[in-house]
């Protein structure tokens, strides 16, 4: 009987990437506003219409794009009215979804200083390192 409320192979990366979450949100707390928009839009890439308008109560919401084929992009304006809070929601919806997308995070802000001169940056970096690992 346990074995039918045992994960599948395929979702073990998700339980994986689970303590990433926290670290990005905690990354874009401290992000200047251009690479909270870049974090942002990278987040956003696997997020759909629906979950826009669900994710944190609807923070995300006024981000729909105006084409059904578009994904939504993020404003600096935007980047600075989010809050961590709504971020680490954000972070958690697309690490269930699609937990490949922290794998880019690095190249979206590889000009921030933020990978090594704070400790969440460091962090996520070693946790994404672990992570790949794993998932690989």
């Amino acid at each position: 009987m346990a074995a039918l409320h045992a994960d599948p192979p395929a979702h073990r990366p998700a339980h994986a990437a689970a303590e990433l979450a926290p670290l990005v949100a905690d990354l874009f707390a401290k992000a200047a506003p251009p690479q909270r928009a870049r974090l942002l839009n990278g987040l956003l890439r696997p997020v759909g219409p629906l979950a826009l308008v669900a994710i944190a109560a609807g923070a995300f919401a006024n981000l729909l794009p105006t084409t059904r084929w578009e994904v939504a992009t993020v404003s600096l304006d935007d980047a600075m009215r989010l809050t961590s809070g709504q971020v680490l929601e954000l972070a958690r919806y697309v690490e269930q979804k699609s937990p490949e997308a922290f794998i880019k995070l690095p190249e979206l802000l590889a000009d921030s200083p933020l990978w090594v001169s704070s400790l969440g940056g460091a962090l996520l970096l070693l946790a994404l390192q672990a992570w790949r690992r794993r998932a690989g």
